[in-house]
């Protein structure tokens, strides 16, 4: 009933009728043809609206202003419907979307239907979230950053010529890059820093980090970095902390970007490196085995790095993993310096980093039978990882105001 007084409303209004003529977007002038109807789904069930109809011979485009006022130009869905897709969207599977918006809002919107749109709003994000950088302060005399990727599976036309990690050199997945930024000025029961509640924000996508000498400007994935930084201060805060795992790109475009910041390899990392290769020695669940991986990560917490590095030696020359972790800890002993952080108040292995990657980004994009086109990808990670941040009431706000103008 509601549904059907709005509709009568909207139709019994006859305002959008601007004239014979009125303004192109191409900047000539459009002339009016008759009234037209369209069905549109609302949060109130399906309405058919009767809108005036103009068309532009210069450009060949015709439009209806009443659609541009409502926020319906180009699109099937009430903005309230859209941002009912955008949610379901940003954190479950696309039939599970549309599930969700028939069980619990009456609303009925198909599996495709909420993937087009919610890929569409997850454009529009990926776009702001590139030319829309609203600097903050810093919000604590700490900053964390994080840096990390993980494979998302892609389509195999996404694939081609790509090597990758299977045993004929072939890829299964694209990888995904991501930037957190993060306080930890709460301490837990042993005083140790501990993850602010609700300071986490992530920012990722499909991008490279690889740079040229020659180049000029950053790399993709350093300038979504920078971005990131930038809207949380990151750079005005009085200490810097940025975590990571031990690669050698991460650590790279730290330094060029980021280069009084102090540099920490995540401890839990790091000591999972150290269990592999216990396994890969003495075999997995066997006691020597954790006897070995229990000595080095005690060996770790105390910054006996010299100690790791004799024990490594000696298994480097037949073991294989060993010897790739010998190279990881001499690359990276610098950064595992963990008696002296913790004496400074510094967190070494929050785990934000590592949870970032499988919340921003595991438990949307990589469940089974999943596989995305990159374009795809990209836009559903745009929308959770606005969501997660909590910017997106923000970025209805900036989307509204556009479209009211």
């Amino acid at each position: 009933m509601a549904g059907r007084a709005i509709e009568q409303r909207f139709n019994a209004d006859q305002s959008d009728y601007a004239g014979a003529t009125t303004a192109c977007a191409c900047g000539q002038l459009a002339r009016y043809v008759e009234r037209r109807g369209k069905t549109f789904q609302s949060v109130l069930g399906r309405l058919t609206l009767d809108r005036a109809y103009y068309h532009c011979g210069a450009c060949g485009r015709g439009f209806c202003p009443r659609d541009r006022a409502l926020g319906l130009e180009d699109s099937g869905l009430t903005p309230g419907v859209l941002r009912m897709v955008g949610q379901v969207g940003a954190v479950v599977s696309f039939e599970e979307g549309h599930e969700l918006l028939r069980e619990l809002a009456g609303v009925e919107v198909s599996a495709k239907q909420v993937e087009r749109y919610a890929e569409a709003l997850g454009q529009e994000i990926a776009a702001a979230e590139r030319s829309v950088i609203e600097a903050e302060p810093a919000s604590a005399p700490t900053m964390y950053l994080g840096i990390d990727g993980t494979g998302v599976p892609v389509r195999k036309q996404e694939l081609i010529n790509r090597p990758g990690k299977q045993p004929d050199g072939s890829a299964k997945t694209r990888e995904v890059k991501l930037v957190t930024v993060w306080t930890a000025e709460t301490r837990d029961k042993e005083g140790q820093p501990t993850r602010d509640a609700g300071s986490v924000t992530y920012s990722a996508a499909i991008e490279s980090a690889a740079t040229h000498d020659t180049d000029t400007v950053p790399a993709e994935f350093a300038a979504r970095v920078l971005r990131e930084a930038a809207r949380r201060g990151f750079d005005q805060a009085a200490r810097r902390a940025v975590l990571a795992d031990g690669a050698l790109w991460i650590w790279n475009l730290v330094e060029e970007h980021f280069p009084g910041a102090t540099q920490i390899v995540d401890l839990y990392h790091a000591k999972g490196h150290l269990w592999d290769v216990a396994k890969a020695i003495y075999g997995a669940g066997s006691d020597l085995a954790e006897q070995w991986a229990k000595q080095r990560r005690d060996d770790l917490d105390a910054g006996k790095i010299d100690d790791i590095l004799a024990a490594l030696t000696l298994h480097a020359n037949t073991n294989d993993e060993a010897r790739k972790c010998l190279d990881y800890v001499t690359r990276n002993r610098h950064r595992m310096r963990y008696p002296e952080f913790r004496s400074q108040g510094l967190s070494v292995g929050s785990g934000v980093v590592e949870a970032g990657c499988k919340t921003a980004i595991g438990v949307r994009c990589k469940r089974a039978g999943m596989h995305w086109t990159v374009a795809g990808a990209d836009a559903i990670i745009a929308l959770r990882c606005c969501k997660l941040s909590g910017r997106f009431e923000d970025f209805w706000e900036r989307r509204s105001a556009a479209v009211g103008q």
